[in-house]
């Protein structure tokens, strides 16, 4: 009778331990839930923000336009100025567009 009691007390004990250890494994894992869930609810409020910012920046302000290549004069040489006007476009001072217009008036 005693060999029984023995065996049942370390049966319960061992039914009790493995009971508690479950236990710990769902709280850890709905700590980590929470953990995640606030994580998520940060990292969206922190995207509010940011939007937010965003709406209230003002919009960066357009270049000034690129000067007007002086018109040839009675000094002036032609292709000496076309290869200023390359030159800026290459240095990325004007534009495809602003280097057109201002070969064009040059031209004209």
């Amino acid at each position: 009778m005693a060999r029984t009691a023995v065996i049942a007390g370390t049966a319960t004990a061992v039914s009790g331990n493995m009971q508690q250890a479950a236990a710990q494994k769902q709280q850890a894992a709905a700590h980590e839930a929470a953990q995640k869930q606030a994580q998520a609810a940060q990292l969206a409020a922190m995207q509010e923000q940011v939007a937010a910012l965003q709406a209230q920046q003002p919009a960066p302000p357009t270049p000034p336009p690129a000067p007007a290549a002086p018109a040839p004069g009675p000094g002036g040489d032609l292709m000496a100025q076309l290869q200023q006007l390359a030159s800026m476009h290459q240095a990325g001072i004007l534009s495809d567009a602003e280097f057109a217009a201002a070969k064009a008036k040059l031209l004209a």
